[in-house]
C-alpha cells in the first residue's frame, strides 16, 4: 500500500514537472527531485530514469549529492521571483503583498545561499 503512494506521488510529481516545462511560474526541477525521492521508494529504475535524464538530470544529481544550485538557475529563479513580487505589488498592493515579499525574501534567501 505505502509503494502505491510512493507511486502515485511520484507520478504526480512528474505531471507537474512535465507542466513545468511549458509554463514559466511553475518550477521543473523541483517536482521531478520529488518525483525521484518517490521513485526511489516504490520503482528505483523510474528513478534512475530521472537522474540520467539528459537536461534536468545533471541539476537533480547536483542537488542530491552536494546540494548544490547552479549560478545560472540561481539568477533565473532569483529574476522569476522579483518579477512576481512586482506583479504582486501592481495587482495585490498595500499591504497584501507584504506577505508575499516577505515569502520571497526569505526564499530567495535560501536559494541564494546554496552552494554552487
Amino acid at each position: 500500500m505505502v509503494r502505491a503512494l510512493y507511486l502515485a506521488s511520484g507520478l504526480l510529481s512528474v505531471a507537474l514537472g512535465v507542466l513545468g516545462v511549458f509554463l514559466p511560474v511553475l518550477p521543473t526541477v523541483p517536482f521531478f527531485l520529488l518525483a525521484a525521492f518517490c521513485f526511489a521508494r516504490s520503482r528505483p529504475e523510474w528513478a534512475a530514469r530521472l537522474y540520467d535524464h539528459p537536461r534536468y538530470g545533471p541539476a537533480m544529481r547536483e542537488w542530491r549529492d552536494r546540494r548544490a544550485i547552479s549560478r545560472k538557475a540561481k539568477i533565473s529563479a532569483l529574476l522569476a521571483m522579483a518579477f512576481g513580487g512586482a506583479v504582486s505589488w501592481l495587482t495585490i498592493g498595500w499591504p497584501g503583498a507584504i506577505g508575499v515579499t516577505a515569502v520571497l525574501l526569505c526564499t530567495g534567501t535560501w536559494i541564494w545561499t546554496r552552494g554552487e
